[in-house]
């Protein structure tokens, strides 16, 4: 999907017509953060969990065995804050790094067989009822529309790439 062909000096794309309560990412970045601060604090105060480490446990726990790197572009997080989560959920005796010699980035994750995995089984219903709850103001046919938005924007956005890039 090429980027629109429209000059974007025009009157229709100055700063004084940008609405930024308008615009779709920032509308859907403020949605997101809205989201993970409730479940951030929630995870903070009962698990002492913080969002990054909620996403490797949660990618973990459905995709065991991958690498740091791996987890990061799963997840779509920044490498350095996954790194110092895997080390804290280590540190914890909730994540173990498997053996493949000495480059870090290639050692396989795993939810660690008692705790890991038992902190894991507590989460995922919680995080389950949490979206079922955020769902319910929705009707049947307008999740199954937002279900079926968020996967075509996701798609544009990862054809178009970086802002600018043609």
């Amino acid at each position: 999907m090429p980027v629109s062909d429209k000059n974007p000096n025009t009157d229709e794309h100055s700063a004084d017509a940008f609405a930024l309560e308008n615009f779709l990412p920032y509308r859907l970045s403020l949605l997101s953060n809205t989201i993970s601060g409730g479940i951030s604090n929630a995870y903070r105060k009962v698990y002492d969990l913080s969002v990054t480490e909620w996403r490797v446990l949660a990618i973990l726990g459905r995709y065991p065995g991958l690498t740091a790197t791996e987890v990061t572009e799963r997840g779509a997080m920044d490498k350095v804050a996954v790194s110092r989560a895997v080390n804290r959920l280590e540190l914890r005796s909730l994540v173990e790094r498997g053996e493949h010699g000495s480059d870090r980035r290639r050692v396989p994750l795993v939810l660690s067989e008692g705790p890991g995995k038992a902190l894991f089984n507590d989460v995922m219903p919680r995080a389950l009822a949490y979206e079922k709850a955020l769902l319910a103001s929705l009707t049947d046919e307008e999740r199954a529309t937002l279900e079926r938005l968020v996967g075509t924007l996701q798609a544009a956005a990862e054809q178009l790439g970086e802002l600018g890039s043609e």
